[in-house]
């Protein structure tokens, strides 16, 4: 199984990209993770900019995207939602129809397990919207100071929910 990462954080010290680099890291033959350029090389979306050639940003996401089975989107939450980057790399896939069909993870590392449904709900509704299949959303507890341990042994229990959910749960068969 191929499976694509795309953090929803511009922050390179983020948690939510820190978590899909140790996904990514976890991941054994013969399934694959790769993670998506940072958004933040993406221009504002607006319809009539949407014709070939489109910005470099938006043609390597497209063609990530298409070269996958299941993409997992890590967002973290800011004012009750999604961040305003990932929307707007996301209102770039609604014309190309890249998320159609396509089996989508949601996943939120946060403070507290509490937090971080916002941002996925607002994400949910997104891909859903562009016909993806969502096998699976949830907030990954990622406490402030806590140990270096605790990231990677997160990063497991992510890759192993991941691979169930798309294997023998609600996508099964779909990826």
């Amino acid at each position: 199984m191929r499976i694509l990462g795309i953090s929803g954080s511009l922050n390179p010290a983020s948690s939510n990209t820190a978590l899909l680099q140790l996904i990514a890291r976890a991941v054994a033959p013969p399934d694959d993770m790769t993670l998506a350029a940072p958004i933040d090389d993406i221009p504002h979306f607006s319809p009539e900019r949407d014709t070939e050639p489109v910005p470099p940003g938006v043609s390597a996401l497209r063609a990530a995207i298409g070269a996958v089975d299941v993409v997992v989107i890590a967002t973290p939450e800011y004012a009750g939602g999604m961040p305003g980057s990932l929307k707007n790399a996301l209102d770039w896939l609604v014309g190309s129809g890249d998320l159609y069909g396509k089996s989508v993870v949601i996943l939120s590392a946060a403070p507290s397990q509490e937090r971080g449904a916002g941002a996925r709900d607002w994400v949910e509704r997104t891909v859903g919207m562009q016909g993806a299949r969502v096998c699976d959303s949830f907030t990954v507890a990622v406490p402030r100071g806590g140990s270096d341990d605790e990231l990677p042994a997160r990063a497991e229990h992510v890759l192993t929910r991941l691979l169930e959910v798309v294997t023998t749960g609600p996508c099964a068969g779909v990826a």
